[in-house]
């Protein structure tokens, strides 16, 4: 009986790690403003994407310029998007750790998601460009 009981056990955990590592994506954080600031922290492993929206009456002065700041150290990891008219987009990384946006924004509504990829996924991402966040 015990070791019925020890071979159930452990085809529940080698499904439980075979689950996890096909996961689809999923949601970490989000964040929303319509002015400048830091958002909360977050941590997510590589890879990762940055899904953002950027709203405002047009017309106006439209900038919105967010960078990725590493938690931990306080280090400038990059420009994750600069932008002066509305829209949205994907922006995947593939550096993990715990970070916050530092966010300025003038007269635009912006809103970010961050969410955790698999391998597979992000194997899938085609960005626009071939630019690194680094390189900007």
């Amino acid at each position: 009986m015990k070791s019925k009981r020890l071979v159930t056990t452990i085809v529940c955990i080698m499904l439980a790690v075979a689950a996890h590592d096909v996961a689809a994506e999923q949601e970490i954080r989000q964040f929303s403003g319509n002015s400048s600031g830091n958002t909360a922290e977050f941590e997510v492993r590589a890879p990762w994407v940055m899904d953002w929206l950027v709203s405002g009456d047009p017309g106006q002065y439209e900038v919105v310029s967010i960078a990725l700041v590493n938690a931990i150290s306080g280090a400038y990891e990059g420009v994750a998007l600069k932008t002066k008219t509305a829209g949205n987009g994907v922006r995947l990384f593939d550096k993990g750790g715990r970070f916050y946006f530092r966010v300025d924004a003038s007269m635009m509504n912006w809103k970010i998601k961050v969410i955790q990829l698999t391998a597979e996924e992000a194997k899938q991402y085609r960005p626009k460009t071939q630019r690194s966040m680094l390189d900007q």
